[in-house]
């Protein structure tokens, strides 16, 4: 904001008028440090729905200044609303939309509808995928209608060599008799239609899809391709984009060059293998001939799609509309200029269609025998194995002549992208697991903890603390495992990167489906752990869980009777739900069959990336302990690892499982000590003399025994 009366403005605010009404924001206290309103919302209802009654729209800026100042600093009246009208209800459509690209329409187009998502319901257009490459399908005739090539050779100059090509000719021909008597009048005369025949400056778009069943480069099977185009004097070399260890590399890739035609009409599109340390190898080429396809009355320098679209993934990219497309074929093929009428039902597949005449008029143009929107195969060669292919390319090529205008919007294919996600999984009790150990005592219990990863990120195995002592198959645990991973929504498939040896350079891309598995564990000090079951869950189709642990069985696992007629169990998407919370089996097998071996209480929650920022949350019960928190699980007295509670050992194990024993020892050591107490005090009298021992009438002799007795008394 500009100084106002010398003045600089510092605490703004802003009212909004309109029709009689008012609303005010919030004062902003230093525009210097916060530009921004703390509250940047603001409502007001009473707009007509007729845009020709609505009032127009006043905004003024009002400086708070000392002494109870307010001098309006800016103001701004807006006539037309109609543009900033919206529909509140469109949220969901809006989010739909997002995983719909180039790549949905293109797997819906070869058949893989699992990776195309929701594209065929939504009534979009497909395209043709060629298996060869575009001059060479049957119905095109070579794309040599208007003018074939005729190769010119210089011939041999001695006997035994080999022609070599010098040039080729571009030329066509029309052989038709004549009438005998000179009076009747000609037939009509051919090539009368003709482009200008001066230098046409283009535009080259080159759409590089992917590649299949490359040859192999490296010592390890596998090559790192990249792109590398020449047309004329221009060569682009895409060498940092390489895609590394992969035979059919997906490269998605778009380029965009300029060239004179017919100077410029052999389009180079090459595949090297890129290396670190010597030079790179090309694996195989194919050339184009755009000059061909500019003047080929096929329209193959741009193939014509099955919709008309102004927007979205199917945006029209041609120079002309499709009723000036058919005004050319019209003049071409001699015929009448053509009358398009509207005489449509109110149907409208999708929001992203054009005008209904130019609908018609792509609808007639599709009957002509043009060149639909494709993509073609082509097949790579090698100057030193020239009749052996190298791999396929999967591409096409658009051209544009300057002189028509700038073409349309190119396509995004760009290769799809994964997003982050996280997977919490709260394991919060187990129930009825099997009880796999002995206590020294005799007693069936286990020390129980459960285990968790997602396939792929096998390093990121997390398990929770030791439940010790279970004698009854029960477990508490309140912990909380985290799994960061990359997801393809389109494709509902986990990219994982990995490098294959601790030697590779790059890492392998790999897709899976998303998957969590859950392990039981028995805890063993002194040999390997007992494992006692598992539950695998597709997070696409995850098994929806029983409330009570009472109501959780194995009947959950789907597949798990051989009977065609099972029923199968509900499932639901995690990525849909969000979050489930319930209790899942797990099982192990034994002697072929499947044994219940326990009961898991979890809550599983899929978030993205910024959720997550939003909502932290830490492995384990570690900080940030929240959403939710966890506390410390409320385990009985008897979990404790007994070597090191020698106290609880005695209290829990001991005493409980010997009671009567351990009195009946404790009360013969008391009075052990006791009269070793007394004898200690009271020692025995001295040796009496023979005179004494002969006047004695009775001897008693004390003599200490080994016995519960203690002493025992002789006479004699």
């Amino acid at each position: 904001m500009k100084n106002y009366q010398l003045a600089p403005v510092m605490s703004p605010s802003l009212i909004v008028e309109c029709g009689g009404e008012m609303v005010e924001s919030v004062v902003i206290k230093n525009l210097k440090k916060t530009p921004n309103f703390p509250s940047s919302v603001l409502f007001m209802k009473l707009l007509p729905k007729e845009e020709l009654y609505s009032p127009s729209l006043v905004i003024k800026v009002i400086d708070h200044r000392p002494f109870g100042r307010k001098p309006i600093v800016g103001q701004c009246t807006i006539d037309l609303l109609e543009s900033f009208r919206c529909d509140p209800y469109t949220t969901k459509e809006d989010i739909e939309e997002e995983i719909v690209d180039w790549w949905s329409k293109f797997y819906a187009s070869t058949g893989d509808h699992e990776k195309c998502g929701q594209y065929i319901k939504k009534g979009y257009d497909t395209l043709k995928v060629y298996d060869c490459e575009l001059e060479k399908v049957p119905e095109f005739n070579n794309l040599t209608d208007f003018c074939d090539t005729f190769k010119l050779y210089r011939g041999k100059t001695e006997d035994g060599d080999d022609p070599s090509v010098v040039g080729e000719f571009k030329g066509s021909f029309k052989i038709y008799a004549l009438p005998d008597d000179p009076t009747t009048p000609a037939p009509p005369r051919q090539f009368r239609e003709l482009p200008d025949s001066g230098p046409q400056e283009c535009i080259v778009r080159i759409y590089i899809v992917r590649a299949l069943q490359l040859q192999p480069q490296d010592n390890n099977g596998l090559c790192d391709p990249y792109i590398k185009i020449s047309l004329g004097k221009k060569v682009i070399e895409d060498r940092d984009n390489y895609v590394p260890n992969t035979l059919n590399p997906v490269f998605g890739r778009m380029y965009e060059l300029s060239c004179f035609l017919p100077q410029e009409k052999d389009l180079k599109i090459s595949v090297y293998d890129y290396d670190t340390l010597t030079r790179d190898e090309k694996v195989g080429e194919t050339t184009i001939d755009l000059e061909n396809r500019f003047l080929s009355r096929y329209g193959s320098h741009c193939g014509i799609p099955q919709q008309y679209c102004i927007s979205g993934v199917n945006t029209w990219r041609d120079q002309l509309k499709p009723t000036q497309l058919l005004q050319n074929i019209a003049r071409f093929k001699g015929y009448a200029p053509p009358v398009i009428s509207e005489n449509e039902a109110n149907k409208v597949l999708h929001q992203h269609l054009g005008p209904g005449e130019e609908r018609l008029a792509l609808h007639i143009l599709r009957t002509q025998g043009l060149v639909p929107e494709h993509v073609e195969t082509r097949t790579l060669y090698s100057t030193f194995q020239p009749n052996i292919p190298q791999g396929k390319l999967q591409m096409w090529v658009d051209v544009f002549p300057k002189s028509l205008g700038p073409p349309g919007p190119p396509f995004n294919i760009t290769p799809r992208k994964a997003k982050k996600y996280v997977l919490r999984v709260i394991v919060w009790n187990t129930k009825d697991v099997l009880l796999d150990e002995k206590s020294i005592t005799g007693e069936e219990m286990s020390d129980i903890y459960v285990k968790g990863w997602m396939p792929g990120n096998e390093e990121n195995k997390q398990k929770t603390d030791v439940h010790y002592r279970s004698l009854d198959g029960e477990g508490n645990f309140n912990w909380r495992f985290v799994f960061p991973f990359d997801y393809l929504p389109a494709e509902q498939l986990c990219i994982v990167s990995k490098k294959e040896h601790f030697w590779s350079l790059d890492k392998t891309e790999f897709r899976i489906p998303p998957k969590l598995i859950i392990q039981i564990w028995d805890n063993d000090k002194f040999s390997l752990d007992d494992y006692l079951g598992f539950v695998e869950l597709d997070l696409h189709k995850t098994i929806i869980p029983a409330k009570i642990p009472e109501k959780c069985n194995i009947d959950m696992i789907p597949e798990y009777k051989a009977d065609s007629f099972q029923k199968a169990p509900k499932t639901a998407s995690l990525f849909e739900q969000k979050s489930m919370k319930g209790w899942w089996p797990c099982y192990v097998e034994k002697d072929g069959s499947r044994i219940l071996a326990g009961k898991v209480e979890m809550t599983l929650e899929v978030v993205n990336e910024k959720e997550a920022e939003e909502r932290p949350a830490g492995k384990g019960r570690d900080e940030p302990n929240m959403n939710p928190k966890l506390d410390l699980p409320n385990r009985p007295d008897t979990s404790f690892l007994w070597f090191t509670n020698p106290c609880k050992t005695m209290k829990f194990i001991v005493w409980r499982r010997f009671k009567i024993f351990s009195v009946l020892l404790l009360f013969s050591c008391s009075v052990r000590l006791a009269f070793m107490s007394v004898n200690s005090i009271h020692p025995f009298p001295p040796t009496r003399n023979s005179n004494q021992l002969n006047s004695s009438r009775e001897i008693g002799i004390l003599i200490p025994v080994n016995s519960s007795n203690g002493f025992l008394m002789i006479k004699k």
